[in-house]
């Protein structure tokens, strides 16, 4: 089987060849994920957006760790949508909904906590 310069014995049908229409932008990534996009480390703003809104669970760090979370989130969201190829928007999904929803809950829980201790002082 002999094969010419322009032939890939592993390429499948057109598939292969990108449209010609398209051409990558500077520093824009490729190449899909090796991973099969379970973690998705070509878009490191929507994996950190996991992890922040993850951890924004934990009391006293989850006000700052959960709006962190949102915004990394949201930029991870909107890489994936610049470069299709990168994964992440999962990742980037729960880092938003994980950080905003701890976001609020522990900014409810410390505003009621901060109006009940100022209620009590006037009480006495």
């Amino acid at each position: 089987m002999s094969n010419t310069p322009d032939q890939n014995p592993f390429s499948v049908g057109s598939n292969a060849v990108p449209p010609a229409s398209y051409s990558p932008g500077p520093g824009e990534i490729t190449q899909g994920d090796d991973t099969g996009g379970i973690i998705p480390y070509k878009n490191p703003k929507a994996l950190i957006a996991y992890y922040l809104g993850i951890f924004s669970g934990f009391p006293l760090i989850g006000i700052p760790l959960g709006l962190a979370a949102l915004i990394f989130g949201i930029k991870g969201l909107r890489d994936r949508a610049r470069n299709p190829v990168i994964k992440g928007s999962v990742h980037a999904w729960i880092g938003i909904g994980c950080g905003g929803f701890f976001f609020l809950f522990w900014t409810f829980i410390t505003t009621i906590t901060v109006i009940a201790i100022i209620g009590s002082r006037f009480h006495r």
